[in-house]
């Protein structure tokens, strides 16, 4: 079996989809039978272990993203691969030449609904353009031999705009990157707040969505001992006191250390379409208070942490409140029990390919071949 993705959502700061790829590309390079090509915008063309760079403009300001304004070079390099599946993970140009693709190639195409265009739309431009977002949606991923979504509200949204043939799929995390033993108990020196500090942290995207005023409300409610550590782009420049910014994109590494450091994550987001970073929080063994909005009520089970009514910075104060008289690290054990048994890539690299044989019309063979 051989699977080509293709989507201009990867650059070098580049968030969840790009995460999704790279540890989709490592596993099923992996499993035997499976080649998987990766096709990614870039300033000319280049191939290194399966992963081909197909040349695309560079997008002003936009941290190392490159938006594609042909689809001939997309198409010519599906044609010279010959997949047998095609899995799209952006809306735009490269979708459609994923499928005009499919027309010469006579492949099944699958559509992956990472973010929810209306609302980004909505939000950076006003709600004026969201009947048209709408119906491109709708007439997009129509075409689609299936969908996928992270999240059952994701899911449900799709089936509003009149999509067929939706299935949930979630994304997973990297369970040795974020593990309790990358705990750092330098951190707090280093950050020169006192040693029982109760340290909170976010990381992430400075973007509108993330309700970072909620945050700070948040903490500057909390007050001593309290003290939230922001991780990421574009984070604001004036913070209450008990506030600590680390402004620049840290890799994987710096943010699994902070991470496992922490004593919970704080979110106000409150439209998330899955929550990754909610996921390497737990896997590291931290809890999680969250708003009880977007798909976090699916993905964080009260036993790993709290959720709060949104866009409210005395209700998440109060949560976080809560969290601590109840006591975090009993949460945190089972946050990272939950996601060992739910989220590892593994599984969802098992539950992808389950889909991908469905499409081809090859799960029954796989079942049988499974049980001898």
């Amino acid at each position: 079996m051989h699977i080509a993705d293709i989507t201009m959502f990867y650059a070098p700061a580049s968030g969840g989809v790009r995460t999704y790829l790279d540890a989709k590309h490592r596993r099923l390079g992996e499993r035997l039978g499976v080649r998987h090509s990766l096709l990614i915008p870039g300033s000319d063309f280049s191939c290194e272990d399966g992963i081909y760079h197909v040349p695309s403009p560079a997008l002003p300001f936009g941290r190392g993203y490159r938006f594609p304004v042909r689809q001939a070079p997309w198409r010519n390099t599906l044609r010279e691969l010959q997949p047998d599946l095609i899995e799209v993970g952006d809306p735009y140009l490269t979708a459609w030449a994923a499928l005009g693709a499919r027309r010469q190639l006579q492949v099944p195409v699958i559509g992956f609904y990472h973010s929810d265009l209306p609302l980004l739309v909505a939000n950076r431009m006003g709600p004026w353009f969201t009947p048209n977002v709408e119906a491109y949606i709708s007439k997009l991923y129509g075409h689609f031999d299936r969908v996928l979504a992270p999240s059952q509200v994701m899911a449900h949204k799709l089936r509003k705009l009149g999509v067929r043939n939706v299935h949930v799929q979630p994304l997973g995390v990297d369970l040795q990157r974020f593990h309790p033993r990358r705990r750092d108990p330098q951190l707090r020196q280093q950050l020169g707040i006192a040693e029982d500090s109760r340290l909170l942290i976010f990381a992430g995207r400075g973007a509108k969505e993330k309700n970072l005023p909620v945050l700070l409300d948040c903490a500057r409610r909390l007050g001593s001992p309290y003290h939230l550590l922001l991780v990421g782009s574009n984070m604001p420049l004036q913070v209450p006191d008990n506030v600590t910014v680390l402004r620049q994109f840290r890799d994987g590494v710096e943010v699994a250390r902070l991470m496992a450091s922490a004593d919970a994550l704080v979110h106000a987001g409150d439209r998330e379409t899955f929550g990754l970073v909610v996921l390497e929080a737990m896997a590291s063994g931290v809890p999680v208070v969250a708003v009880a909005a977007g798909a976090f009520p699916e993905l964080l089970p009260s036993h790993c942490g709290m959720l709060c009514r949104p866009n409210d910075g005395k209700a998440l104060a109060k949560a976080v409140g809560e969290l601590f008289e109840a006591g975090p690290a009993s949460f945190g054990v089972q946050a990272r029990e939950h996601a060992e048994r739910h989220y590892g890539w593994d599984t969802v690299v098992d539950g992808l390919l389950q889909h991908y044989r469905a499409v081809l019309g090859t799960q029954d063979f796989a079942l049988r071949a499974a049980h001898g």
